[in-house]
């Protein structure tokens, strides 16, 4: 099992070889501008002329020489960008890019560490969820609302399955939008297959790309974790384990799928109160999404987690017909 010091560095060697990416493909994007913009080039050779030049007259005391180097070189830099612009380039072709801009792809922002590595260190300790691969595909610019009926009126939510969808899409990116502020919590309810863990993934991608912590895990995993973290003994494993149960109490936002899908028992049944009470307290997110109806939630688990769901989740019950089933028999890979 994985020591924190083996995530650590692992960690910092992807900010090494994305830094180097980076540096790259700022250089192969360089050598395509100077080709296609000599005029680029000589800007940029009279930059470093300039530099030596600025220098040297510091070294002799002049005291103004620095702060026109500065003038000097802004002025280059313009020329340049204007350049680029004419020539139908964007003005910043020729500026290093980060995946990060927050923490340049270091890690790091004034000695802390940034969010995305602490993400880094979440998609580690939770690499079975294979989250990030499946957000490239279930994300809101792959969401369609034709997969739901706008011809017939629900006899439970009294509106087309459509309707409800969009409402419920309206609330959900309202959701996101105040995610910062506002530690909102959603309880996704309806049948297999209408899009409850699709909708989860869309909101885990839009805060992920907002820099925010965000673990994924199934109802089985998650309490296949639990049941590790209080009965496994075993020395080598307890260092994952304990940050794994970390993760599910302090990230920014715990998604658990399928909720009622595993076997319950009386252990479940406390620790699905432990983390739902526990990140109310600690003014955390979640998102549960569930085939169950309020009823059975009752009946499955207890009063006391219907009592601290109802009181402190969004319920939004989505309907309509099995999508996974209608796109197999269909041959449709999207959403």
């Amino acid at each position: 099992m994985a020591s924190y010091n083996e995530y650590h560095n692992k960690i910092l060697r992807e900010y090494d070889n994305t830094q180097l990416q980076n540096k790259h493909a700022l250089e192969m994007r360089r050598k395509e501008i100077y080709a296609a913009i000599p005029k680029i080039k000589v800007l940029n050779d009279e930059i470093v002329s300039i530099a030596i030049e600025s220098g040297r007259l510091a070294l002799m005391g002049n005291q103004t020489a620095l702060e026109n180097l500065k003038t000097n070189t802004n002025n280059i830099l313009k020329q340049q960008e204007e350049l680029l612009t004419l020539n139908g380039y964007p003005k910043d072709y020729l500026t290093l890019r980060h995946k990060c801009n927050i923490c340049k792809d270091t890690g790091y922002v004034n000695n802390s560490k940034c969010n995305c590595f602490r993400q880094a260190v979440a998609d580690l300790v939770y690499t079975g969820s294979n989250l990030k691969q499946i957000l490239n595909k279930e994300n809101f610019d792959n969401f369609r609302f034709d997969f739901y009926s706008n011809d017939i009126i629900d006899e439970i939510i009294k509106e087309t399955p459509r309707n409800n969808m969009q409402k419920i899409v309206s609330y959900v990116k309202g959701f996101i939008n105040d995610f910062e502020h506002k530690k909102d919590n959603l309880l996704l309810m309806g049948n297999t297959g209408v899009g409850k863990t699709f909708l989860a993934n869309c909101i885990a991608k839009e805060l992920l790309d907002k820099g925010f912590i965000v673990v994924y895990l199934t109802a089985f995993r998650l309490f296949d974790i639990l049941e590790r973290y209080k009965f496994n003994k075993d020395q080598a494993a307890q260092y994952n384990i304990h940050n794994q149960f970390k993760y599910i109490l302090d990230c920014d936002l715990l998604i658990i799928d399928d909720l009622g899908t595993e076997l319950n028992n009386s252990f479940i049944t406390s620790q699905l109160y432990l983390i739902i009470n526990e990140r109310l307290l600690r003014q955390k997110s979640t998102v549960i999404s569930t085939n169950l109806s309020l009823e059975l939630l009752i009946q499955n688990y207890s009063e006391r987690i219907y009592s601290r769901i109802s009181s402190n989740y969004s319920v939004r019950r989505i309907v309509g017909e099995d999508i996974r089933l209608y796109k197999v028999l269909n041959d449709i890979d999207t959403f």
